[in-house]
């Protein structure tokens, strides 16, 4: 949520500023805005827009900043409307400071009525605005980074922080606590950002800021620091990205994009954590003891929102394959309930960004019980990898589109090797059996590669069911979850009304929804459930719902039933989910492509909720 990029050096800062910002523009926000110090070096000036950067852009072209020292953002609107004044960067009384900032003050009311009553005037209604004035009150005789120092710990909530000054010209400032802020370093220049897109073509040198740590930012140099004031080394992280893959190259929208990249992604996992001789899956980063996994008696997963329907798969999987219960929390439910969690749980956290705010939360609470903590993560460096026992980097690259495609099935593809690996320090699989489950999982990229192949009639498909008002996505067993992701993300990015729904469940209530005007999503590919689909299918058509079917390719009874069949390759059914996403990302894509809807960055929607 919201996004930040920082420049200090001897180019011209709006160029960069403005590209970093449309490589943020995947977060999700409401407005832009960028402040830089005149080339002059008497004033700051500011540009900012209610809309998109696209309009940031064009104000600047009519308007453009000359500066070498300058700060960029993208809002996404917690206090105040979304609107001109209330976008960032923020300025002091005296128009000598700047900033931007992620996040959310929780005591801003307060902190804000007690400036007032010093003299300083607000123009905005914003929570970010009182960190500009707080550091303006402490900012007389001392650097702007103690005069930094000073404001933040006053402060209760999370953010990440982007200061410059007019009085000097030659620093740029950023702190961070809860909200992720990384710098990346540059011959003779230095970069601030929330993200590593957003500075990836200028380097791949980053530095990951830790919780209540401040960096002083100049041409040719940096220092960090405690906000106690000690002060901190630390090496660069040598980012392996490619810059092409935060593009669209010749894609539509970078979610059709991601969607297509899934097999590829999938064989790299797979390639990468399955060793060929041994035919056995190893984890390098995957520090927690195999002593302490053997003994585990108890898996607690927690996840937000797509990383949720991941974890509910892993449950099943996870179950079946290894014999140990799982329990699958919300997020922010599990950081907040009575936790009846142990030294013999094994807690693993999934997130894509590695920064969701209630997933870390939770994780911290977990470790007061002394849980182990496994994080799934695909974002090098990020807070979820530095505070997680062990870690399981996805490697699906940088995700662009909100709604989350790829990352989720390398979710799902991490999850499936760790229940196999599971397994085998448990000594549940045999090593013949665990090789045969391998060898199946093996031949999922193929059968996501076939899956694409059938684009064009699944959008026509979608295309002719665009105009339902609601849909309803049935599943049952391991693609339950899949009727949920399903649902999800119809809902995030063609905002028609979707609910997933264990199919045993229908007659529990939504069968009361079902008419001509409401869709059916049946997912019925070849498995023990198979017949007990069927019987759900029949009862919606009898009362004359939509049915779209999600089946096996040969499949003769369902064509009996509905024209409307998307057709999947045979596949095993532990690891159906890996394929039956595709068909349902794809569904969702094209009806809100013919719907008109901006599927990249849905209305009101973030790529990283670093916020409750």
């Amino acid at each position: 949520m919201c996004g930040i990029i920082g420049y200090i050096g001897d180019r011209q800062a709006e160029p960069i500023l403005l590209n970093g910002l449309k490589r943020l523009e995947y977060r999700g926000y409401d407005s832009a805005g960028v402040c830089a110090l005149l080339e002059n070096k008497r004033a700051l000036s500011v540009r900012k827009i209610s809309g998109k950067v696209r309009d940031l852009e064009a104000l600047l072209k009519k308007r453009p900043l000359s500066g070498r020292l300058a700060l960029g953002h993208v809002r996404w609107a917690t206090h105040g409307a979304p609107n001109q004044i209330n976008a960032h960067p923020h300025l002091d009384c005296a128009g000598e400071i700047a900033l931007v900032h992620n996040g959310i003050i929780e005591n801003y009311a307060a902190l804000k009525a007690g400036l007032i009553k010093e003299g300083h005037h607000f123009v905005s209604q914003t929570d970010t605005e009182i960190i500009a004035h707080l550091i303006e009150k402490f900012y007389k005789d001392i650097p702007l980074e103690e005069a930094v120092r000073q404001a933040l710990k006053l402060l209760v909530g999370s953010f990440a922080i982007g200061v410059i000054s007019k009085r000097e010209p030659d620093k740029l400032v950023g702190a961070r606590a809860g909200s992720p802020l990384i710098i990346g370093l540059g011959k003779e220049e230095n970069f601030l950002a929330s993200d590593v897109p957003a500075i990836l073509e200028h380097t791949r040198d980053i530095i990951f800021l830790e919780e209540n740590e401040i960096a002083v930012l100049a041409g040719a140099g940096f220092k960090i620091t405690s906000l106690a004031g000690a002060e901190i080394t630390r090496k660069p992280t040598r980012v392996n990205w490619d810059i092409d893959q935060a593009q669209k190259q010749g894609y539509r929208h970078f979610m059709l994009k991601e969607i297509n990249e899934q097999p590829g992604i999938t064989e790299k996992l797979l390639k990468a954590r399955i060793e060929k001789g041994a035919r056995r899956v190893v984890f390098e980063e995957q520090r927690i003891d195999g002593e302490k996994l053997k003994n585990i008696r108890n898996i607690a997963m927690v996840a937000c929102g797509t990383a949720y329907h991941a974890g509910l798969v892993g449950k099943y999987v996870l179950e079946s394959l290894c014999g140990v219960p799982v329990a699958v929390d919300v997020s922010s439910e599990f950081r907040y309930r009575d936790l009846l969690v142990d030294s013999d749980t094994l807690v693993i956290a999934i997130s894509q960004s590695g920064e969701t705010a209630d997933t870390l939360a939770g994780i911290r609470e977990a470790k007061k019980h002394g849980c182990a903590v496994l994080a799934i993560c695909n974002v090098l460096g990020s807070t979820l990898t530095r505070e997680a026992d062990g870690v399981i980097y996805t490697h699906a690259g940088p995700e662009i589109g909100v709604a989350s495609t790829k990352a989720y099935t390398a979710q799902l593809a991490a999850l499936y090797l760790f229940a196999l690996y599971l397994a085998g320090i448990k000594n549940i699989l045999s090593a013949e059996e665990i090789v045969r489950y391998l060898g199946a999982l093996e031949k999922i990229p193929k059968l996501q590669e076939a899956v694409l192949k059938r684009q064009d009639a699944i959008a026509r498909l979608s295309r002719r069911h665009s105009h339902f008002g609601s849909f309803l996505f049935l599943g049952r067993n391991v693609n339950y979850p899949s009727a949920l992701e399903g649902a999800l993300k119809l809902k995030e990015i063609s905002y028609i009304p979707a609910e997933g729904y264990a199919a045993g469940e229908m007659k529990h209530g939504p069968i009361a929804l079902i008419d001509e005007y409401r869709a059916v999503v049946c997912i019925a590919p070849e498995s023990r459930f198979y017949e007990k689909m069927i019987s759900n299918i029949q009862e919606v058509l009898s009362r004359r719902g939509k049915v779209i079917a999600i089946a096996t390719e040969g499949d003769t009874k369902i064509k009996e039933l509905t024209r409307e069949v998307i057709y999947l390759p045979k596949v095993e059914e532990l690891f159906s989910p890996l394929v039956v996403a595709l068909s349902l990302q794809l569904l969702a894509y094209h009806i809100a492509v013919k719907r008109g809807c901006d599927v990249d960055q849905p209305r009101n929607l973030a790529k990283s909720v670093t916020v409750e």
